[in-house]
């Protein structure tokens, strides 16, 4: 049994590694789960009040702004915070823009079931909200006590560098770059917003033939190759490393394809490297250093990284998280939690081929837990 749950969820975790690496588009980030009772969640919450006004969805939205001007080119992960617990979490557009939004993801299992470790933005009042980019300062904003009515609108964070941090988002090479070099990385810019990747890598490929040590061209580069062509992102992720070690964003892309080959030590390492350069990290390299660290033995350091990446991710951005956790607990004999934290990804997991393998592990955790199966 034991045996048969952690390949099964094994298999998952590496066969999804593309999932689990990017996070979903923005305009499909909802929030899921009901509003749970009066002043529970947020400092100042006050949903019994709010709920006698409610005549629709109750929805807030922001927008992201960078002093210095320059957007990065993925989308900025926002937070919101309640009482010291992340509650909520969504990322901007490609214009800096987010949404909290109340709508819930259909379940696997039923369209009416909702995740109760989301929370719906009715909940959320008096919480804080900031966005989470690597190197930068953020300011926060306050999700005030307001009527249906009232402009969803929470106003416009905006992120500084910040001078002492390890590592950044943003590479000290781009400022160096040759103006053509530069000419080039612009247009690919262009084109990957308009969805135009061939023509996009065409640029990447030359604005890194100009300046060889331009990171966030070579960064991007591998970004645009990992689909068809793991071996040349993977390349390109280790030259932007070798361009600038403080650039944080390859240490993820390098771990993603050394997952995919099972090279968990370079997965690790990357990991590691990554988080040494920015101690919070994200869900994504929290994850893939629990998995690193699960297949090379160390299965008590994978669960506090899964943990932790499952407890700053309500919005699932890793998706395979929570399967990782289930199987780390079957492998110690807790069948009992595995069987809860592979019943609740279906409340967030798409349906297709990933689910079923769900379904299926469930049912035969249930012929061992079967008080958890009534």
């Amino acid at each position: 049994m034991k045996r048969l749950l952690i390949s099964g969820v094994a298999a998952l975790v590496c066969a999804s590694m593309a999932c689990a690496q990017k996070g979903p588009d923005p305009g499909t980030m909802t929030g899921n789960g009901g509003p749970q009772g009066a002043t529970d969640v947020g400092k100042y919450a006050n949903y019994d009040q709010l709920a006698n006004k409610q005549t629709g969805s109750m929805h807030f939205y922001g927008k992201v702004t960078m002093a210095s001007g320059r957007l990065p080119w993925d989308p900025i992960p926002v937070v919101v915070t309640c009482d010291g617990k992340t509650r909520y979490n969504t990322v901007t557009d490609a214009k800096g823009s987010f949404d909290i939004v109340p709508e819930a993801r259909n379940s696997e299992v039923t369209s009416q079931i909702k995740d109760p470790q989301h929370a719906a933005p009715a909940q959320l009042i008096g919480c804080s909200v900031n966005a989470m980019l690597q190197g930068f300062s953020s300011t926060t904003l306050t999700i005030a006590n307001r009527n249906l009515e009232d402009d969803p609108s929470i106003g416009t964070i905006t992120l500084t560098q910040d001078e002492h941090a390890k590592g950044s988002i943003l590479s000290a090479t781009t400022n160096s770059a040759s103006a053509d070099a530069l000419k080039e990385f612009e247009k690919a810019r262009s084109d990957v917003l308009a969805k135009h990747a061939d023509s996009a890598r065409k640029h990447l490929q030359k604005a890194v033939s100009l300046d060889p040590s331009f990171a966030e061209a070579w960064f991007h580069l591998g970004q645009l190759e990992e689909k068809d062509n793991p071996q040349q992102a993977l390349a390109a992720y280790q030259k932007a490393v070798a361009a600038d070690a403080s650039y944080i964003p390859p240490y993820e892309g390098v771990a993603a394809m050394s997952a995919a080959d099972k090279k968990w030590q370079a997965v690790v390492d990357a990991t590691n490297q990554d988080l040494k350069l920015d101690p919070t990290g994200t869900p994504q390299v929290w994850y893939f250093n629990a998995v690193g660290y699960y297949n090379l033995g160390n299965s008590s350091q994978a669960e506090t990284s899964a943990e932790t990446a499952l407890a700053m991710d309500p919005s699932h951005l890793a998706p395979n998280t929570e399967q990782l956790l289930a199987v780390i607990l079957a492998g110690r004999g807790d069948y009992a939690a595995a069987l809860d934290h592979l019943r609740h990804s279906l409340t967030y997991l798409p349906p297709g081929p990933n689910a079923d393998l769900i379904k299926q592990q469930i049912a035969q955790l249930e012929k061992v837990v079967p008080q958890q199966a009534k």
